[in-house]
C-alpha cells in the first residue's frame, strides 16, 4: 500500500484549510487553463482519479456528464466528498491508483488533478486507463512540474542577487523524493518531463496539449501573491486522447 498521507489527521486538517479545499475549483488558479482543454461532457461517462473532496465530480455533472466515478485512496477524502454530494449519478470508491481495477471501454474522460506525482507505478495506471477509455476518449491531468518535485530543499530561497529562486537538485535522478508539505515526510515521485510524456506515448495515448503552467499576468494583477509562480512552472497540464 502506498503512503496515504491524506488520512493523517494533522495533514488532512492542514489540507482542509487550503483555498482550493474550502472554495473548490474556482480557487485553483490553474482551473481556467484546465477548462480550456476539457472536451464537452454532456452525456459522457467520467472517472476522476484522485477525486479528493469531489469538486470536479460535481462540476462534471453540472456540465451534463451522464455518470461520474470518483476514486481516491483516502477515506477522509471520500467521506468529505460523499458528505458534499447528493447525486445518484456520482459514485465514490476507494482505490489504489498504483493497482487500478477499471472496467474496459467504460469512460469517455479520465481526469486527474495533482495526483500522478504520488504514484510509484505510473505505467500500470496508464496501461489500465488506456484500456478503460473508449476509442477517442480523453485523458486530462495536472501534476506537480518536475522542476518542483526535484528540489534540494523545500521552499523558495534567496540568491546572491536578492531574487527568490526554487532550487533544483538532481533533476535527472528519478525516484522518490521526501519533502515537508503540511506535514513532514511526504513522499513524491520525481520523473523528468521527458519520462512523463514518453510513458503516455508508450501506453498508447496521443498528446494534444502540453502546458508548463504558470499564472497569466492578469491573474497576478488580481492576486499579487501569485507573482512568484511566474518564476518557474508549478504544474504540468496535459491533455491526451486514447
Amino acid at each position: 500500500m502506498p503512503q496515504n498521507i491524506y488520512d493523517d489527521p494533522d495533514f488532512f486538517a492542514g489540507y482542509s484549510q487550503l483555498a482550493r479545499s474550502r472554495k473548490g475549483l474556482a480557487a485553483a488558479p490553474e482551473w481556467p487553463a484546465i477548462q480550456a482543454v476539457l472536451p464537452p461532457l454532456a452525456g459522457r461517462a467520467v472517472v476522476d482519479l484522485g477525486c479528493g473532496f469531489g469538486w470536479f465530480c460535481r462540476w462534471a455533472r453540472q456540465q451534463g456528464a451522464a455518470s461520474v466515478l470518483g476514486l481516491d485512496l483516502s477515506e477522509r477524502m471520500l467521506d468529505r466528498a460523499r458528505t458534499g454530494t447528493d447525486d445518484p449519478a456520482i459514485a465514490y470508491r476507494r482505490a489504489d491508483l498504483n493497482r487500478p481495477a477499471l472496467p474496459e471501454a467504460a469512460f469517455d474522460l479520465a481526469y486527474s488533478s495533482l495526483v500522478l506525482h504520488y504514484l510509484e507505478d505510473l505505467p500500470a495506471l496508464l496501461a489500465a486507463l488506456r484500456r478503460a477509455l473508449r476509442p477517442g476518449g480523453h485523458f486530462v491531468f495536472t501534476a506537480e512540474h518536475p522542476v518542483f518535485t526535484a528540489p534540494s530543499r523545500p521552499g523558495w530561497v534567496r540568491d546572491a542577487e536578492g531574487r527568490d529562486t526554487w532550487p533544483v537538485d538532481g533533476y535527472l535522478r528519478e525516484g522518490p523524493r521526501v519533502t515537508d508539505w503540511l506535514a513532514p515526510g511526504v513522499v513524491k515521485q520525481h520523473r523528468t518531463l521527458g519520462t512523463l510524456l514518453t510513458l503516455l506515448i508508450r501506453a498508447g495515448f496521443t498528446l494534444r496539449h502540453v502546458e508548463e503552467w504558470g499564472p497569466a499576468e492578469a491573474q497576478v494583477a488580481a492576486q499579487p501573491e501569485l507573482a512568484a509562480e511566474r518564476e518557474r512552472p508549478a504544474f504540468l497540464l496535459v491533455a491526451a486522447t486514447a
